[in-house]
């Protein structure tokens, strides 16, 4: 009896190391790739706005070329710019036009991250599920949360 109570441990074991902690830091992945598309939409928003707010019309700037290396470039007309909308393909939009599309995108990524964030808390579910189950099949007394009563 013992021996198969250790088989059936060591099959939980596994499925916790070889299965859902891959799947979770697989999904925590994907969701900071997400926040980091927010972000870049959100820099761009308030560049935009700040445009906007100074009525700015030309301006100098400095363009990463790759690898850190930067050229100096002049922008003779900021009223319309190019935004990567994915797949490498870069769209024209007015001021306007570009805040409409961020803000679409921004709405989009934002489910994205709340889709990501419930599967992450289902995984985290789902291994302290096993564990707890590895906990009865090892007869272990079940783990009593700590509490501290200190005032800090």
């Amino acid at each position: 009896m013992d021996e198969i109570r250790q088989m059936k441990v060591q099959r939980f074991e596994e499925f916790v190391d070889l299965r859902l902690k891959p799947d979770l830091v697989r999904a925590v992945a994907q969701r900071d790739k997400v926040f980091e598309q927010q972000k870049v939409f959100s820099d761009l928003k308030k560049n935009i706005e700040t445009l906007q707010e100074n009525s700015v019309t030309s301006l100098k700037t400095l363009v990463n070329l790759g690898s850190e290396v930067y050229m100096q470039a002049e922008v003779p007309d900021t009223q319309h710019i190019f935004v990567d909308v994915g797949l490498g393909f870069h769209v024209e939009f007015t001021w306007s036009e570009a805040l409409k599309f961020i803000q679409l995108r921004e709405e989009k990524l934002g489910r994205q991250i709340e889709e990501y964030t419930d599967l992450i808390a289902s995984i985290k579910a789902q291994i302290k599920l096993v564990l707890e189950g590895i906990r009865e099949l090892l007869q272990l007394p079940a783990e009593v949360p700590v509490r501290d009563d200190r005032v800090f």
